[in-house]
């Protein structure tokens, strides 16, 4: 006599769970995550990857050293000199802004207003020997420009060993 189960057979994964169990729960975890903030200024959001931020917000930054100084140019399209706050401190460099977009459309059958905003901060770790005091941070047409100079370097002074008797 043979007996028939009342559950159906599958092919059973890891740990004894349906096979692709896990992936299709995992990928639907992952979209989840990904479309939350979709389009929402300012909010990370977590995927497979790690965080992300909104792209828009964080600002592209190139960094060039010579011997005399450390020059960091970052991107703020759309910004004035007002919107951005450069300060150094035990040195870290910190770039804080807010960028702030209004658009207001009239039309004969309707009237548009947007407004988008966010704030964003990048900080860079410098290297030991900056002349934190002469620091200087200059900005035009969207293009912040913050120039680190170097103190220095120290010569080493051969020192005459003498006789204590």
């Amino acid at each position: 006599m043979t007996e028939k189960s009342s559950v159906p057979a599958t092919r059973t994964g890891a740990f004894g769970f349906p096979g692709n169990a896990f992936l299709s729960l995992q990928q639907e975890i992952d979209r989840l995550f990904d479309d939350f903030g979709r389009g929402l200024p300012g909010l990370a959001s977590f995927n497979r990857n790690g965080p992300s931020v909104n792209s828009d917000l964080v600002p592209r930054m190139d960094i060039a050293e010579t011997d005399q100084a450390i020059e960091l140019t970052a991107e703020l399209p759309g910004m004035q000199e007002k919107d951005v706050e450069v300060t150094l401190k035990d040195n870290v460099l910190t770039i804080r802004g807010e960028k702030k977009a209004e658009r207001d459309e009239k039309k004969k059958d309707y009237h548009l207003v947007e407004r988008r905003y966010g704030s964003f901060s990048r900080r860079m770790e410098l290297p030991a020997g900056i002349d934190a005091a002469n620091v200087e941070a200059k900005f035009a047409n969207g293009v912040l420009i913050v120039t680190v100079p170097k103190v220095a370097p120290s010569v080493a002074k051969k020192i005459e060993v003498k006789n204590a008797a």
